[in-house]
């Protein structure tokens, strides 16, 4: 039995035999080694659970599980956190590719920050600062509501404490919007760390689940719960900060909207449209949206980036204070 390692990799498989083996191939090639990689196949029908446990013959850092019953996407992703060992966690997809410095760029700055409850990488450099950068809840709702974005970041891209990733519950299934909805939900309450981009590769082909008429339905379902958020008792803006954050989800939606109206898909416009704003709320909240690319950046009363700010935004326990560095909502307000 190995010792405890530091990281568990989690990967879920069904019917990827095709990537499967580059995927694998690029964890267990990373320059940090302190991992084990847990291979969880839900009832592939191809020769993906062979080609995990070919694997795992060849590395004694391979663990492999084969459901006995096909869970799903997320759910099998909450699956996949129950063997897992390490006390971080990292997802990575079966058709993805990771690059040799993913782990030791994410690890280090997760075990210096201990107030972080995950951090988060992407595929472009996060703007307004240098990373590691870590948000408070606050500054997590200010980057993506009020900037230029931050719950768009897949599984895939997140490091997670195994710990709170239990105690949270996992991912709540709402098909491919699962991620998206769990930012929602987690960053209400807990601290983010921005990572350095560009960790892997993210593949695209033709039986990725985005790409499929249900995820358009996911996504289009879950826009209401963003409206439901920034009415929230909990919703961690301010008053005039939420404000701003509602005319730029409703310039969004109306977008989408028509979008979706020019192409026809009446369902999918009909999705967005029901469950959010009601018809005075359109009246009240619809402005031509305003955003900052300095919104959710720590700064200091004369817009300069601060460094450590987690130190300085939080006490011993770990919980939010009230001294978040302000955004500058000139601009957005007028």
């Amino acid at each position: 039995m190995m010792a405890e390692p530091l990281v568990s990799v989690l990967v879920t498989a069904y019917n990827r035999e095709r990537y499967l083996g580059a995927s694998l191939e690029s964890v267990l090639a990373q320059r940090f080694g302190d991992f084990e990689l847990i291979v969880v196949d839900d009832c592939s029908s191809d020769g993906t659970l062979d080609l995990a446990h070919e694997w795992a013959s060849r590395d004694e850092r391979v663990r492999v599980h084969a459901n006995p019953v096909n869970r799903g996407h997320y759910p099998n992703r909450n699956h996949a956190a129950t063997p897992a060992r390490a006390p971080l966690m990292k997802y990575h997809d079966s058709d993805d590719v990771m690059y040799p410095h993913c782990l030791e760029t994410m690890v280090p700055p997760m075990l210096e920050e201990p107030v972080a409850a995950f951090g988060l990488s992407s595929g472009s450099t996060w703007p307004g600062g240098p990373c590691p950068m870590q948000l408070t809840p606050r500054m997590c709702y200010q980057r993506e509501f009020l900037g230029s974005g931050l719950f768009s970041c897949g599984a895939s891209g997140a490091i997670f404490r195994s710990d709170w990733f239990r105690d949270q519950g996992g991912f709540v299934d709402h098909g491919a919007a699962s991620d998206y909805v769990f930012w929602l939900t987690a960053c209400r309450r807990a601290h983010a760390l921005l990572l350095p981009a560009d960790l892997f590769w993210y593949r695209t082909h033709a039986g990725q689940e985005l790409r499929s008429e249900t995820a358009a339905r996911n996504y289009a379902a879950a826009s209401r719960l963003v409206w439901r958020a920034l009415n929230d008792a909990d919703c961690p803006l301010s008053e005039l900060e939420r404000l701003q954050a509602r005319r730029n989800v409703m310039g969004k939606f109306a977008v989408s909207i028509g979008r979706e109206l020019r192409a026809r898909r009446y369902r999918l416009a009909w999705i967005r449209w029901s469950g959010g704003p009601s018809v005075i709320e359109w009246l009240r909240y619809f402005r031509p949206p305003r955003r900052t690319v300095q919104a959710g950046t720590p700064l200091d009363g004369d817009g300069e980036y601060l460094v450590n700010v987690a130190h300085r935004t939080t006490g011993a326990s770990g919980t939010r204070a009230d001294v978040d560095p302000p955004v500058p909502l000139e601009s957005l307000t007028r």
